[in-house]
């Protein structure tokens, strides 16, 4: 264990896991600007989040498989950016990612959500609600449990839980997540989401958030501009044609050949988020875009984030000092780095681009053919 710089944590070497992603945060916690008293503060939350698998050399493989990031990293960052504000850095992690069984990396979340909660003095009563929905004596599927957080300064950041529907089988997710809403108060929003092929999350938001949301998650397989336009269950929401243009934009389809295309590798995600009661409707809407099986290189998919940044005027400086902050190689040589963009639309807000980081601990993804119509490489 050595000290990273002044007035940060000790962190592990920089070829464990721990040492690898702390670093990470503390160099992009430097590219939104937070000051070196928070930037510690999350690392040592990080590091805790990993436990024992911290200091594991990255030349063993990880510890157990993580659906969070293809490689198995079970660290994901992302930048959120709005119009004329610095972007805000989240980090997405699976707390208990070197748990031996999915019970045990449930059990080890909710303990570490809990200390959590404790430390930051935010209450976990809407999930306490739900723990029999998601975390039986045999959970099936591939996460447990996921927080998200959102680092703010001060050093105590906001925070969400992601949940796996598919807990007590793939074919009760959609009569979980059915239930879940029903008892969090949006006992019709179920009805009014729009048709998916799986449902993949409930999200909650947990703390001092100024409007608490509950967020179902939907894949769409093969999909086209024209069936994502149609998406959107929001009232006063974005436009087809603007939800289209994000679509393309992201995927590649936005010039030449395959302008009509569909996206037919990993699927679309959609995101439907309730925050009243009184009302079936969701306030908030996101489309999700895989990137990374749509482009032939980072390269690629950096232009596309810089462009969909550029439509929203959102300044593009931070992404790129973002991805230099992540890695050293040329974007050019793999594919993975950028791995989503999507843009968020929530009732009286403006519109929020995310382009979300992989922190490829365990490998570089290779780059894929250039054509769309290729098959990608393979993970």
């Amino acid at each position: 264990m050595t000290p990273f710089r002044h007035g940060a944590p000790a962190v592990p070497d920089a070829d464990t896991l721990g040492g690898h992603t702390t670093r990470q945060l503390l160099r992009l916690c430097e590219v939104v600007g937070l000051g070196d008293d928070d930037a510690s503060v999350y690392a040592r939350t990080l590091l805790r989040s990993l436990g024992p698998v911290a200091g594991r050399p990255l030349d063993l493989p990880p510890a157990t498989p993580s659906f969070l990031s293809d490689d198995h990293t079970p660290v994901e960052f992302s930048l959120s950016f709005v119009p004329d504000a610095a972007p805000t850095l989240r980090v997405l992690l699976e707390p208990g990612c070197g748990a031996g069984t999915l019970a045990q990396n449930g059990r080890t979340g909710l303990e570490f959500l809990r200390d959590a909660a404790r430390r930051w003095d935010f209450a976990t009563d809407r999930l306490d609600e739900l723990t029999d929905l998601f975390f039986p004596e045999t959970p099936e599927g591939p996460l447990a449990l996921w927080l998200a957080l959102e680092l703010r300064p001060g050093g105590v950041p906001q925070v969400k839980a992601y949940l796996n529907p598919a807990a007590a089988g793939d074919d009760r997710s959609a009569a979980t997540m059915r239930e879940a809403l029903h008892r969090l108060g949006h006992r019709s929003a179920f009805e009014v989401l729009p048709e998916g092929d799986r449902h993949l999350f409930l999200a909650l938001d947990l703390g001092d958030w100024e409007e608490p949301r509950a967020k179902v998650y939907l894949a769409h397989h093969d999909m086209s501009a024209p069936e994502a336009g149609l998406l959107c269950r929001m009232p006063g929401g974005p436009s087809p044609e603007d939800i289209e243009a994000v679509f393309r934009v992201a995927g590649g389809l936005d010039t030449g050949d395959g302008a009509d295309g569909r996206l037919s590798r990993r699927p679309v995600q959609s995101c439907h988020a309730f925050t009243e009661t009184s009302t079936a409707l969701p306030s908030g809407f996101t489309l999700y875009v895989p990137v990374r099986d749509y482009a032939a290189h980072d390269g690629e998919a950096l232009a596309r984030a810089t462009a969909l940044l550029d439509r929203y005027g959102m300044d593009t400086g931070p992404l790129r000092g973002a991805v230099s902050a992540l890695t050293r190689r040329r974007l050019e040589d793999g594919v993975g780095l950028i791995a989503y963009l999507s843009v968020a639309h929530q009732s009286g807000r403006p519109p929020r681009a995310t382009v979300y980081l992989s922190s490829e601990a365990y490998q570089v993804r290779p780059p894929a053919l250039a054509s769309l119509g290729e098959p990608a490489a393979a993970h």
